[in-house]
């Protein structure tokens, strides 16, 4: 490979990534980002916490072991985390739907199987509007939908309209964690080139923590959803990954830097 055809190859290469989600998924990104040359930096805005109600979760965990649902959603890889935290078992006859590949393949890493992954749009929307072939349109079942305390009720509202019984419960909470202020700084006088927008939460913590975002950095939106989240909370909106996935949200930002190389436009 000659000296001319490598930034091509890397059009990331020298880009400074703000990462601020942490765990796996946020260093996971981090390694990625980095194999494709870019430069990232992991600066946690959220982290989980546990449930309000523990005895509620508790209960939920007791009657998924005994067999008490047809099905259950699980829509993060923190949810997953929770399930393996209380060594949750999950019968043979309880399907399994994840929301998405990523929290499908974090199931499968924590030893659960699972039955059902939206084809099209990895979202509670998308689960919702494909769960009908999925379950092969039996009702009632018995459901337990396992949530943040923050998230909107679209896949139990959905359900639960569709004639079935749900159980909502939630499984942990989202809290925001102040980001340094060098971090702070950096972003304000523009020493990053792009910020990974991975949630309405994470969305809401660079809007309170950060406020105004040069127009230097790229705004990248995980999907569709998130990027009508961080609107909401006062954040322009650059880049919309075409799906709810890490994999996506990369290739949509080297898309950009390729074009930017391509068309003589500094980074």
């Amino acid at each position: 490979m000659s000296i001319a055809t490598a930034p091509s190859r890397k059009p990331l290469r020298g880009w400074r990534v703000l990462v601020p989600r942490g765990g796996p998924w946020g260093h996971g990104v981090a390694a990625d980002l980095r194999a494709r040359g870019a430069v990232p930096v992991v600066a946690p805005s959220i982290n989980f916490a546990g449930t309000a109600d523990e005895p509620a979760l508790d209960a939920a965990m007791r009657r998924l072991g005994t067999g008490a649902y047809d099905w259950i959603t699980v829509t993060s890889a923190t949810t997953v985390d929770v399930l393996s935290a209380h060594r949750a078992a999950i019968p043979e006859g309880t399907k399994v739907a994840a929301v998405g590949e990523t929290t499908a393949a974090t199931l499968t890493a924590a030893g659960y199987r699972v039955d059902f992954v939206p084809r099209h749009d990895n979202s509670a929307a998308g689960l919702l509007a494909e769960w009908t072939d999925a379950s092969g349109g039996a009702v009632p079942l018995k459901i337990l939908a396992l949530r943040s305390d923050i998230a909107k009720p679209v896949l139990t509202d959905g359900l639960r309209a569709a004639g079935h019984d749900v159980d909502a419960v939630v499984a942990y909470r989202t809290v925001g964690v102040p980001m340094s202020a060098e971090i702070v700084e950096d972003v304000s006088a523009g020493r990053f080139d792009a910020i990974l927008v991975t949630s309405g939460s994470v969305a809401h913590q660079i809007a309170v923590q950060i406020g105004l975002v040069p127009s230097r950095t790229v705004l990248a939106c995980i999907g569709p959803r998130t990027a009508v989240d961080a609107e909401a909370a006062g954040l322009r909106v650059d880049l919309v990954a075409r799906s709810r996935t890490s994999d996506s949200l990369i290739d949509t930002l080297e898309e950009l830097a390729r074009h930017r190389i391509d068309h003589g436009a500094s980074s």
